[in-house]
This record gives structure tokens, C-alpha cells and sequence, in this order.
């Protein structure tokens, strides 16, 4: 007989699994010896009251044999070029699709303008000890995509887009700690993540897959019927194939641009820009622990929301025991991220807190059509780049200066490596997101008691949480309403926002691709 059952333990007994038996005889009425294993399906963390509580939904084996469970390998068909699909971007929502259509006996061929992990890193370094941004290889371009190097979050809400386990499997398959299949709040970290990426690479490459690395998509070769038949990369190569999967992610305005300039449909869509928070770590510990933090705890996290002036003003992607880190992808640009590493040991917290943006709030940029956001984007990150005065600096205010309106007279330490200038935040953002983050702010310290203080630092600015730009396609077929054999795909074109979502996004499509090729 096997039974399902959620468990709560104390941080003492959540790991043992003596305790974990005992308690399960208890809630069954059964003697403990009848039981043949409890195996662990789900962990969550309870820190709403003292003490901390660890759930966990168990299944639960009597009088029987236990299955046996192996954690997921690898296993790809190899495809020949009978049927061939081009991929514009590495990042997740393209390497998924890639490894999607290898099941269904299409190649993929994946086009990313960015260099491979390894050699990403060494952009990655000069952007943070020199201020040298490369516009094809940083925290937004290359191998992995912008998640690479983002903290590796895999927390989605978007179960109803497909299997998230399949995906969790997956990254487990090419190396991801086996506890991402149990945490409520899976993380891999920036660490690790380049280790899963390059293991992924390898299974496309090993199945007859492609994989182009410092391929820059410039142009697009339509036909006189309104289909996609290829692409043209920065080095004039022109790439035929049976159809493209358009998967650049948020950042990638050029191709934006590229559509607009072939008068191919794209859509303004709702986005939000802000600035990012940092608060020394253990001062988020004793907020969210009730006090002295204990050292089995890890490193406390937290979501806050509201509404102001009918705009949402939220924290958005809340990096505990992180780093914030330069994610500008021109060198006239200032854009900060957060990421954090697997053990999340790091001294600061910080998370983005950021206003939405409607169509309404773009009127000084509406001669830009559907790329009146994107410019808007621009605008502030070429603002705060003068502000931060050069090589990536960013623009930072002490909270409480934030919130009184004057500029700060010291700065306190700071994970943001190419380092922070003082600068009046409440001046350089629009007046719009000022007033809404100032009192945003305020309820959030109402709701959360401690958490505006003199030790929180702002650094801006936080404008690349989501694309400000939808490509459309349609519901059922999944390709561009006009233009066929085209897929929009993942968070460039608007339809996820984050590594799990786009994962699902891109599966999804390869389906619909696989299928319009019939």
C-alpha cells in the first residue's frame, strides 16, 4: 500500500529519516515496522511563526516492496538534416526547443550571437573589474542566456504550460542538484549553472544537433509568400531551414528593431522598471526568522507587493546571500541584476523593486510605436550610466535618503563590484516611478518592520525584468499571425519570464513546429 501524506517537522528531525518513520506510524495508526520507506516528494520552509517548521509531502510505503528510483540520465536520438530547424538564441527557451525537436527527429541548428560558458566568463571579468561591456558577450548574451548568470531561480507559476518536472529532470539529467525535484523553491545557483549549460550543449551536439557560437542575427529571408525560409548572421551567412524559432530573450533590442524595420508585426506589451534593493543579510534573517537566526536556517528571502496609483509596485527576482551584478549590454549602459551562488552565503540581500509600466505611462516616447518601451528603457539606463560616471558605476541612494528626497552623504558597502556613486535617485528616475517606489517603500516597511533603514542601499537601475515588446503568434499553430514559419519564443518575445518558463515556452513551440512541418 503506498499512502501520501505531508509531514511537519522541526528543524532538528526534518532530515532524519528515523524521525520521519515515527511520525508517519503516529498519523497512520500503524506500526512503525510496517512501514517500508517514507520518501520525500516536496520540502517547503514555514517561517511565518516561531519555531520554524519544515513541511514535507511524503509518500509513504507499507507491507511492500519500495520501487526503485534512479535519478534521470541523458538519452537523445541522433538526427540527420533531412528536416532542419534554426534557433535564434542559447538560452533556455532554445536549448529546450533544441533538445524537444531531437525527440521528434528534427535538427536543430542554434544560433547564439554570445560566446560559449568558458568564454563568456572572461567578458563577465572585464565587465566587472574594467567596465568593459561587450554587446554580443555579457550578463544578458551568450551561451545559457541571461539566466546563466542570474541566480538560477526555477520557481514558476506556469504549471499549466507543461511539465515543470520534466523540466527539473532534465537539468537534474545534465547535472542540477537532485534537490531541485523536492525544494517548493528550487535553486541551482550562478555557480553551478555553467556546468548544467555546457552538459545541455553537449547532448544537442552529441544527438547531430548545432550549435553556432558568435552567430549575431541580422536579417531575415522572406519569400514573396510571407514565409520565413532562413536567416542572414553578421558574418553574411545565409542559413536555410524548414522554419525558425525566434528565441532571443528580453534584451536583444536589435532584433526588435530588425522586425519593426521588415515591417513585421510586433506588439508594446506591460513591463516594470525600478531599482534594486540591498540590506545586509542578517538583517533579513532576523526580520523573516523572528529574531536571532539559527545557523540551519538558509538565507532568508522575501516577496512584497502592493498597488500605487493603479500600478503594481513589487520585488521582483529577490536574490538572498547574493551579489548585484552589472547586466548592461551596451557600454553607454547602466543595468543592475542580482544573482546568487548555490550556498547563498554571501553578506547582503537585495532584491528589484520596480513599478509597472502601461502603455499610458509612454507618451514622451509614443513616436516609437510598438518600441516605445524599449526607447524608455534605454533613456534611463544611458541616465544612470552619466550619473554612475562611467565603467559601470551605478547611481546609488541610502533608502531612507531615497524617501526623504536628498542626496546621500555616504554609501554603505555594497556587493556591486565595478562599485556605486552617490547620486539623488528621487531626481534621475521619472517623476512617475519616484513617487510610486517612494510609497511603495513605505508601506512595505509598515507590512515588514525594519526592513526601511539607513543600512539599505539603492542601486539603479533595474530595468530588464521583463521584454517591453510581444511578438504575436497565433493561439493554436504558434507562429507569427503574418509571417509563417516563424515562432516567436521564451521572454524576448513575451510569452515567459524566467528559466522555467521558458523551458516549458520552448518545448511548446518545438511541438508546434514539429507539427506545422507535417
Amino acid at each position: 500500500m503506498r499512502v501520501s501524506l505531508e509531514l511537519a517537522l522541526d528543524l532538528d528531525h526534518a532530515d532524519d529519516a528515523a524521525a520521519q518513520r515515527r511520525l508517519t506510524a503516529r498519523k497512520l495508526c500503524r506500526p512503525e515496522a510496517t512501514i517500508t520507506a517514507v520518501r520525500v516528494r516536496k520540502r517547503s520552509l514555514d517561517a511565518r511563526h516561531v519555531p520554524v517548521t519544515v513541511h514535507l509531502q511524503v509518500d509513504v510505503y507499507c507491507d511492500e516492496p519500495v520501487p526503485e528510483e534512479e535519478l534521470p540520465r541523458p538519452s537523445y536520438r541522433t538526427v540527420s538534416g533531412d528536416r532542419s530547424v534554426v534557433i535564434v538564441g542559447c538560452g533556455p527557451a532554445g536549448m529546450f526547443a533544441a533538445l524537444r525537436l531531437i525527440d521528434l527527429g528534427i535538427k536543430p541548428i542554434v544560433l547564439e550571437r554570445g560566446k560559449d560558458v568558458r568564454a563568456r566568463r572572461h567578458d563577465l571579468a572585464a565587465i566587472q573589474r574594467h567596465g568593459i561591456v561587450d554587446p554580443d558577450s555579457n550578463y544578458c548574451f551568450g551561451e545559457g542566456g541571461a539566466g546563466t548568470y542570474s541566480d538560477g531561480k526555477l520557481y514558476t507559476r506556469a504549471t499549466k504550460r507543461g511539465s515543470v518536472d520534466a523540466v527539473l529532470r532534465t537539468l537534474v539529467a545534465h547535472g542540477a542538484p537532485p534537490d531541485i525535484l523536492i525544494d517548493a523553491h528550487p535553486h541551482i545557483g550562478s555557480n553551478k549553472l555553467p556546468t548544467v549549460v555546457t552538459a545541455l550543449r553537449d547532448s544537442i551536439l552529441q544527438a547531430g544537433g548545432e550549435i553556432r557560437f558568435g552567430a549575431r542575427v541580422t536579417d531575415l529571408v522572406i519569400d514573396a509568400h510571407q514565409r520565413l525560409r532562413g536567416v542572414v548572421t553578421a558574418g553574411n551567412d545565409e542559413i536555410i531551414a524548414n522554419a525558425v524559432i525566434l528565441a532571443t530573450g528580453h534584451s536583444a533590442r536589435d532584433i526588435f528593431a530588425l522586425l519593426a524595420t521588415r515591417a513585421v508585426r510586433i506588439e508594446a506589451k506591460p513591463f516594470a522598471m525600478g531599482v534594486r534593493v540591498e540590506h545586509p543579510q542578517p538583517l533579513i534573517d532576523g526580520l523573516q526568522y523572528h529574531g536571532a537566526p539559527d545557523p540551519r536556517l538558509p538565507a532568508a528571502s522575501y516577496r512584497l507587493a502592493t498597488t500605487i496609483g493603479e500600478r503594481g509596485v513589487f520585488s521582483f527576482c529577490m536574490c538572498p546571500g547574493g551579489f548585484i551584478v552589472p547586466a548592461a549590454t551596451q557600454p553607454d549602459e547602466v543595468v543592475v541584476n542580482g544573482m546568487s551562488l548555490s550556498r547563498r552565503d554571501s553578506p547582503f540581500a537585495n532584491s528589484g523593486v520596480v513599478v509597472s509600466v502601461e502603455a499610458a505611462d509612454l507618451d514622451a516616447y509614443r513616436l516609437h510605436g510598438a518600441l516605445a518601451g524599449m526607447h524608455y528603457q534605454h533613456a534611463l539606463e544611458t541616465a544612470a550610466a552619466t550619473a554612475g560616471g562611467g565603467q559601470q558605476r551605478a547611481p546609488a541612494q541610502r533608502l531612507t535618503d531615497f524617501l526623504a528626497g536628498h542626496q546621500s552623504a555616504t554609501l554603505p558597502a555594497t556587493s556591486y563590484h565595478p562599485g556605486i556613486t552617490a547620486a539623488s535617485l528621487h531626481t534621475l528616475l521619472p517623476s512617475q516611478l519616484v513617487q510610486r517606489l517612494q510609497d511603495g517603500f513605505k508601506r512595505f516597511g509598515a507590512s515588514m518592520r525594519g526592513y526601511v533603514t539607513e543600512e539599505a542601499v539603492l542601486v539603479g537601475v533595474e530595468t530588464r525584468t521583463s521584454s517591453p515588446v510581444r511578438i504575436p503568434r497565433d493561439a493554436d499553430s504558434l507562429q507569427h499571425p503574418e509571417i509563417a514559419a516563424l515562432y516567436p519564443c521564451g521572454e524576448g518575445a513575451g510569452y515567459a519570464g524566467g528559466i522555467v518558463s521558458a523551458a516549458l515556452d520552448g518545448i511548446r513551440v518545438a511541438d508546434a513546429c514539429a507539427a506545422g512541418a507535417r
